[in-house]
């Protein structure tokens, strides 16, 4: 039997997993963090990689001039690592220099993707 023409479920399981790591991360961001767009701001995920455990995060619109952003962005990294068993390392940046690297935009919306309502919102502050 030739197996050239099998699909590789290796890659479809690593797609699998990375998906799965996109949606708990930005799940997070979106759950523990809605102030970012409350106050004019945004959040894009340039990379995730469960492999290393290192998670990307850029904030920007009104996140790049905002005085407490180092605050939210301590708490980002501190929580998510806790939060999220994969996470090693996360970095998250500010400003304009890392945007539109990632189609990944965070919907900081009350419903899941399903439309359920999501009760379970929480500022960290």
């Amino acid at each position: 039997m030739n197996n050239e023409n099998l699909p590789n479920h290796d890659n479809a399981d690593v797609n699998i997993e990375e998906n799965e790591a996109l949606d708990e991360v930005q799940s997070f961001i979106r759950r523990n963090f809605p102030q970012i767009q409350m106050h004019g701001g945004s959040s894009e995920i340039l990379d995730v990689d469960t492999d290393t455990g290192y998670v990307h995060i850029v904030l920007s619109g009104a996140c790049s001039g905002c005085g407490i952003s180092p605050m939210t962005i301590q708490a980002m990294q501190r929580r998510m690592y806790q939060e999220i068993d994969f996470v090693e390392n996360v970095d998250v940046d500010t400003g304009i220099d890392s945007l539109g690297q990632s189609e990944q935009p965070v919907n900081f919306s009350n419903e899941d993707d399903e439309g359920d309502d999501n009760p379970s919102v929480n500022a960290p502050f």
